[in-house]
């Protein structure tokens, strides 16, 4: 079974990422060749990037860092619920994505950002990361703006649009997961 993570990317208070995340593991297909699962960041309480060692080494000393390391590497892909902060990422996840390397290896992403410009910076950012990281990015992407998928900024309130839009998210990243799997052997 492939296993897909929906990850939470934002830790501050009063945030809209966890509700997104929420709506995304809602809609998320049931039954098939792959099975979802919430990751709140937020639950492990990453400091910032405290590891003497390059991540890339794979020598992790601190037990925060090696229980994020085991719940990455049981992944097969992702789908990262970011928003944009300043034309960017937002710093937790980016710590947190920054804290591993080898477990996030030829690996399927894709995107869910949101913010006044849908959060398109964000993941245009993010694509050049995922490259570092030897992820494969999808092509598909839900994009939601604070003008047509919030309430005044805060309570989430997705158009259909947006619903739609999800599946090929979902499709994209469990196809693209299936395929890495003998580089992940």
């Amino acid at each position: 079974m492939t296993r897909i993570a929906i990850v939470v990317g934002s830790t501050r208070p009063n945030r809209n990422a966890r509700d997104v995340a929420e709506w995304v593991h809602q809609n998320a297909p049931q039954g098939g060749d792959a099975e979802y699962e919430l990751v709140d960041i937020a639950d492990f309480n990453l400091p910032l990037l405290d590891e003497p060692m390059p991540p890339a080494m794979g020598q992790y000393e601190n037990e925060h860092t090696k229980v994020w390391a085991e719940k990455v590497a049981s992944f097969d892909g992702y789908i990262f619920v970011t928003p944009e902060y300043n034309h960017s990422v937002p710093a937790a996840l980016k710590n947190a994505v920054d804290y591993l390397y080898a477990e996030w290896n030829n690996k399927a992403i894709g995107f869910v950002s949101y913010g006044s410009a849908g959060g398109t910076r964000a993941v245009e950012a993010w694509r050049l990361i995922a490259a570092e990281l030897q992820m494969a990015d999808v092509r598909a992407q839900v994009f939601l703006s604070f003008s047509t998928d919030f309430n005044g900024m805060t309570e989430f309130a997705p158009t259909d649009g947006a619903t739609g839009a999800l599946q090929g998210v979902f499709e994209q990243v469990a196809a693209w997961a299936k395929a890495l799997e003998p580089l992940r052997a």
